[in-house]
């Protein structure tokens, strides 16, 4: 079966593919239209439904996968499905994992990197925050995304994300030798904790209800004072470690419950922005010939990036 990354214009597919989201529209003309996301492990690509049958919404639900027949076409630049005929699949036959974006990085060497930070820090306090609450998460840690879509939308992106921040940081703190490495790069590992709770799962995920009314910065500062009271912690660097996962996001405007008031959370805000934008920039560069440009991203204030030699 051809794989997303593979589409060409004018392609007539006929595959399996996993509905990553689905949501039912109205045309200017009142005529309902379904509008999804579909996904295999090599990509994404936006679809419609314009003929929408009575199971239509059934069958196609995000999460599950489904056979589909139907055409590849450039809209505006880009390349975009047109449903033509849908086929249900009996779910419990499926390994939903097939369809799931892999990491760029091999999981085994992610973890065995992280095992190596987390032995990594001083004795104290910190210390066992960060190793007994990674413990208390790990298996959802390890494996879910970092994001729905945008950025390290794969399986251990969460991970992923989190360790690249936190080689990011030590690099930052040989140059500035005054900031406290422990606790940078302890907030590159904890910061995204939440997402743990806000996200759904590694494969079709979604936004949980304590998610979307809650977000993963009041989730992870949760879960930290939570194990903070269970291990009866009292250092000061841990309401610092408190703080830094609060202001990660930089400004309130960009969800941040506080703005980082220590130089180690304006690093951890700066790294964090960092890493996710380069990894939006890298998707939108993907499948670009050199001399190509980008379709405009809307993340990066709606600006185009060229592909050079």
């Amino acid at each position: 079966m051809k794989l997303i990354a593979d589409f060409l214009d004018g392609d007539r597919i006929d595959g399996q593919f996993l509905v990553a989201s689905m949501n039912r529209c109205s045309s200017n003309a009142g005529r309902p239209y379904l509008n999804l996301i579909l996904q295999d492990s090599s990509g994404t690509i936006p679809a419609k439904k314009w003929d929408v049958e009575q199971d239509d919404e059934r069958i196609l639900a995000g999460g599950n996968v489904v056979s589909i027949s139907g055409d590849v076409l450039d809209y505006k630049g880009a390349l975009q499905f047109k449903i033509l005929s849908v086929r249900e699949l009996d779910q419990s036959l499926i390994d939903v994992y097939r369809f799931a974006l892999p990491c760029p990085v091999d999981p085994k060497l992610l973890e065995k990197h992280l095992d190596e930070l987390l032995s990594s820090f001083k004795e104290g306090d910190l210390k066992k925050l960060v190793t007994g609450i990674i413990a208390d998460h790990r298996k959802a840690y390890v494996s879910y995304p970092a994001a729905v879509k945008n950025h390290h939308n794969c399986l251990g992106g969460l991970m992923y994300h989190s360790l690249r921040m936190a080689d990011l940081a030590e690099e930052i703190c040989r140059l500035y030798d005054d900031l406290d490495r422990d606790l940078l790069v302890a907030g590159c590992i904890l910061h995204d904790l939440g997402k743990t709770i806000e996200l759904s799962g590694p494969v079709a995920t979604k936004y949980t209800l304590s998610g979307r009314l809650l977000g993963h910065i009041a989730i992870g500062d949760a879960l930290l004072a939570e194990k903070i009271d269970e291990l009866g912690l009292k250092d000061e660097k841990v309401t610092l470690l408190r703080h830094m996962v609060l202001s990660h996001h930089g400004k309130p405007e960009f969800g941040a419950a506080v703005r980082p008031e220590i130089r180690e959370a304006f690093a951890l805000s700066m790294i964090d922005d960092f890493d996710a934008k380069m990894d939006i920039i890298s998707k939108a560069l993907e499948g670009l010939k050199t001399g190509e440009w980008s379709q405009r991203i809307m993340a990066m204030d709606e600006s185009y990036f060229y592909k050079h030699k």
